[in-house]
């Protein structure tokens, strides 16, 4: 029986056999007896993207009173739930994520505390997932924004939409009714300034399809 660990483009918290390339926390939401999810879903505003193994250890998960690990297909489905990468486990990432954060969204030598600020409040409404009006077509977001139609979610490559699953991503379309924004827009102004999020490789097919 899959655990419950893995986060969807809307931030929300399923079971399913499929894990994904990060992982990642949003503080101690699980009980490591049961191994099963608290009624919370957040324990902390640092909400993290990390390596499934570093430095050559892997956690095992839900085993202890420590973060609760929750997965991702890929990185652009963290930043449109609304996590950011780790400082410690991703360093080098997390340093050009701030760098770009910082040029997008004009401000300078801010601290790690103060984008998890930001990213709260954008994330979030009323404890759900906050949608975001798009100011322009879905054609000219930049490479790994993620946006929602209906009931789907889509990432955005070379300005295509391509569907989002659990499992990788399906062919390009261009038929998205009233989209709106998933990723936070302080993200989506890092990802203009040229921060590039990992897309799971099924992107690339499912673009050129």
């Amino acid at each position: 029986m899959p655990l419950q660990n893995r986060v969807t483009p809307l931030g929300d918290i399923v079971a399913t056999p499929h894990r994904g390339l990060f992982t990642g926390n949003r503080g101690i939401i699980h009980d490591p007896a049961t191994r099963t999810l608290l009624s919370k879903r957040w324990s902390s505003p640092a909400w993290l993207v990390c390596l499934c193994e570093f430095r050559g250890k892997r956690r095992e998960v839900m085993a202890r009173r420590s973060w609760t690990e929750l997965f991702f297909l890929d990185e652009a489905t963290a930043l449109a739930a609304g996590h950011r990468p780790c400082f410690y486990c991703r360093r080098d990432d997390a340093e050009r994520f701030r760098a770009a954060w910082e040029t997008g969204n004009g401000v300078s030598a801010i601290r790690a505390s103060e984008i998890d600020k930001v990213l709260h409040r954008e994330r979030l409404e009323r404890g759900k997932k906050r949608l975001h009006s798009l100011s322009g077509p879905v054609a000219e977001l930049p490479d790994g924004a993620m946006v929602q139609s209906g009931e789907e979610s889509f990432a955005i490559l070379r300005g295509r939409a391509l569907p989002w699953s659990f499992a990788g991503y399906g062919v390009a379309r261009d038929d998205l009714a009233a989209p709106l924004l998933l990723t936070p827009p302080s993200t989506l102004r890092a990802l203009r300034a040229g921060y590039r999020p990992v897309l799971h490789p099924s992107a690339q097919a499912a673009q050129a399809g």
